[in-house]
């Protein structure tokens, strides 16, 4: 539901959709982005998404606490996606969980045709990732109060 970026279209306000987001993100103790890798890069919508947050003054990803994972059927699971992005969200300031990391891939392999993740070592790796996310998150809340 996120329009295409155009700076004309930001100049006559957010719009409901885009306020709406950065709200929410806003609120949030912590992002998850789950993104595949496209043309050994991020897709062009979250690349969008992230353009539209890091417009105006109050940055909601600023200093926000963020966990990031991949899926890709290659072998290398989306690394590439998940150093491109790493570096998008340098710039907005975010937050990003440096380790453990979650590639997975073979994707193809590791989930039913429903979406569930069938694979026990993939879902140890992304409970253990959400379990530091956690502490992430705790931390961050530490040195924003101190």
């Amino acid at each position: 539901d996120v329009p295409a970026f155009n700076s004309d279209d930001m100049a006559q306000g957010w719009g409901l959709r885009i306020a709406a987001l950065r709200e929410r993100i806003r609120r949030a103790d912590g992002v998850v982005m789950a993104t595949p890798e496209y043309n050994f890069s991020l897709p062009g919508m979250l690349k969008n998404l992230i353009d539209w947050l890091s417009r105006g003054a109050d940055q909601p990803m600023a200093h926000k606490p963020v966990a990031i994972m991949s899926a890709a059927t290659g072998p290398l699971g989306g690394a590439r996606v998940q150093y491109d992005l790493r570096r998008v969200l340098l710039f907005v300031n975010a937050m990003v969980l440096v380790k453990p990391e979650v590639f997975i891939g073979n994707a193809q392999s590791k989930f039913t045709s429903e979406g569930q993740c069938s694979d026990e070592a993939t879902r140890q790796f992304v409970a253990a990732q959400m379990a530091a996310f956690g502490r992430w998150i705790a931390q961050a809340r530490a040195m924003q109060a101190g």
